[in-house]
């Protein structure tokens, strides 16, 4: 399948962007969706000595120590390439030779389709993809304050990111419905990612049943034959660090990779509680761990689309508690981008993580010490990137906005500059003159709505003009925003047909979940 097109950078294909069916007349409608690619260089701070020896550590943990593989078929797998099996501990040790050869049969790029082709992702190359937040268990917004998100939040926070035309991925797991029982759950958000957004998406990869159920939905959106013709999803396959994958997340590592789905690889790791204190141990152990996985899936499907995702940070040890947007996570991010590449296989990094309860300076900083590495990393897939609050234990209304707004300034930064005749501008140079000015010139008039970036949040109003406004901060500003954003929501086009069968199979599958 070819990829999608690429994000133009000229200042004039800026100005003719049109907004796509399904983002309405808005504060974002000058923002639409498009393909963004990272023209810069990565940072690497790992030196050619440094990455030997991260990689060679990593190998010597899998050769040596050896990882978990908690569930018989991943088991029966490894035995049958060679890898030293011990079933009675579930415990696998592999030769580096057989690692590397497994890693080489992982594709370097891939397409992500997403229901509306338009949409679909490049995960690969110098491209970067924006998704949102996911797992978080509390909503949040500045009416009713912190609480258990219900699906209903759910529900909203997807009419959003579909709205929001620098989000480029809708999470599965974007916000935990609290008021819908475990075992259907996913059914339920499944079935508002496929009818309420036409971006491309996550599914969870709680397990084969699960896995099954998402699908056989992806079948009904877009027929079983296209499933066969490349990735409609990715799935979130955490490690349980230190060194081991529990059988749910294997079941969906397996059903998936089976069917050509993508997967994402991602150990999670707090160095000083699942990994050694020093950042240099808790990247070999992710590296490790990640490399383990992207092998079990080319053990299951030679080709198999699949994502390193570095997702290492430190846990602060004065509480215990995880901590986000540090200096040690952003090194981290940096080093798993190097790596990354180093093996030839997509990137992912996070890119709004925080430890802050509310929308205020600290969730500001923290967010740009993760956004801005996870770029400068070449990460092509960042998820968490609109609405992580509270170390992820909390979907924020207003921050998901505020996130939009930096996901748009990143965008815009991306672009690059634009240089030639008519950006150069000499012949009005020469027509202003010294000591005149540009305010009324015919190249400022032309280009005064389009050439700078225009907030969606930010006020640059003066003081006395801000008061008279009702001396809102930037929490009350995107409230308002996200309020309009809502109200002006239309679902994208859905064959009535579709619709009818997914919800039809989304009734069987609770009445068959609920006996069981």
């Amino acid at each position: 399948m070819s990829e999608p097109p690429a994000g133009d950078r000229s200042a004039g294909d800026r100005r003719s962007r049109r907004r796509p069916r399904g983002e309405a007349a808005t504060p974002l409608a000058d923002k639409p969706f498009r393909h963004t690619r990272n023209p810069f260089a990565p940072i690497e701070p790992l030196s050619a000595d440094q990455l030997h020896q991260i990689d060679d550590a990593s190998l010597r943990i899998l050769e040596e120590i050896g990882i978990d593989f908690l569930d018989d078929e991943a088991l029966d797998l490894w035995a049958a390439a060679g890898a030293e099996v011990d079933r009675a501990t579930q415990h696998v040790r592999i030769d580096r030779a057989l690692l590397r050869e497994l890693v080489g049969r992982a594709p370097g790029s891939f397409v992500l389709r997403a229901r509306n082709p338009a949409r679909s992702l490049t995960l690969g190359g110098d491209a970067i993809n924006f998704a949102t937040v996911g797992g978080a268990p509390f909503y949040s917004d500045l009416e009713k304050g912190r609480r258990p998100g219900t699906l209903a939040d759910f529900r909203q926070m997807v009419k959003l990111a579909q709205q929001c035309g620098p989000i480029h991925l809708v999470e599965g797991l974007l916000l935990e419905p609290q008021d819908v029982p475990v075992p259907v759950r996913h059914l339920e958000k499944a079935l508002a990612q496929f009818t309420l957004s036409d971006k491309a998406l996550t599914a969870a990869a709680h397990g084969r049943a699960v896995a099954a159920d998402y699908v056989a939905m992806a079948a009904i959106v877009y027929g079983e034959a296209a499933l066969a013709e490349g990735p409609v999803f990715a799935s979130i396959v955490n490690a349980n660090s230190p060194l081991r994958f529990d059988e749910r997340m294997l079941g969906g590592l397996i059903a998936y990779a089976r069917l050509g789905q993508a997967t994402v690889i991602t150990p999670f790791i707090l160095a000083g509680a699942m990994s050694p204190v020093t950042l240099a141990a808790a990247i070999a152990q992710q590296n490790a761990e990640a490399l383990a996985g992207i092998a079990l899936t080319q053990l299951v499907r030679p080709g198999a689309p699949v994502v390193y995702g570095g997702f290492t940070t430190n846990i602060d040890m004065q509480t215990g508690s995880p901590a986000f947007g540090t200096p040690e996570g952003a090194l981290a991010l940096l080093c798993g981008g190097q790596l990354a590449r180093h093996y030839g296989v997509p990137f992912r990094g996070s890119g709004g993580l925080n430890n802050a309860k509310s929308v205020d300076a600290q969730a500001s900083y923290e967010t740009q010490l993760s956004l801005w590495p996870a770029v400068m990393a070449h990460a092509n897939l960042i998820l968490h990137s609109a609405g992580w609050l509270e170390a992820g234990l909390v979907c924020s209304l207003e921050k998901f906005i505020i996130d939009v707004e930096g996901l748009a300034v990143m965008q815009r930064l991306l672009d690059g500059i634009v240089i030639d005749e008519e950006t150069l501008a000499l012949p009005f140079i020469a027509e202003v003159g010294p000591g005149g000015h540009h305010l009324g010139t015919a190249h400022t008039l032309a280009r005064y709505r389009s050439e700078f970036y225009m907030p969606i949040v930010s006020d640059r109003q003066n003081y006395d003009k801000w008061r008279e406004d009702g001396s809102h901060d930037a929490a009350r500003r995107a409230h308002t925003v996200a309020g309009q954003l809502l109200a002006a929501y239309e679902p994208p086009p859905l064959d009535p047909a579709v619709a009818e069968a997914l919800a039809d199979f989304v009734a069987r599958r609770k009445r068959e979940l609920v006996k069981e």
